[in-house]
């Protein structure tokens, strides 16, 4: 089992925070895990956004290129990391914020 995820957005609407929530809700699980935060030096409203690793075996790198979920957060983050969801994934949006629908049809879609 291994499940790579991205989640973006402004600086300030926690998104750094759901990473460690579900990194901690893996360890939980007794899986393997990483996080791996990004941000800017702004306090709030610079962009921000974390990959987490949840796994059956070790985690050989906590960077996750192709993730199978994304969790976006604002216009910016769908533009950049819509392409990058393993077809097949799942994108989560957080469609108070979000107007654009996605473009592709190979993935799952909640907002």
């Amino acid at each position: 089992m291994y499940q790579g995820i991205r989640i973006s957005g402004f600086g300030g609407q926690g998104v750094i925070s759901a990473g460690i929530l579900l990194a901690q809700a893996g360890l939980l699980e007794g899986r393997n895990v990483s996080w791996f935060p990004a941000y800017g030096a702004e306090m709030r409203g610079g962009t921000a956004n974390c990959s987490v690793v949840v796994a059956s075996d070790a985690v050989s790198s906590p960077v996750v290129s192709r993730p199978d979920t994304v969790i976006v957060m604002n216009e910016p983050s769908l533009a950049k990391f819509e392409p990058l969801v393993k077809p097949g994934g799942l994108l989560i949006i957080n469609s108070s914020l979000v107007n654009s629908r996605p473009k592709r049809s190979d993935i799952r879609v909640l907002a």
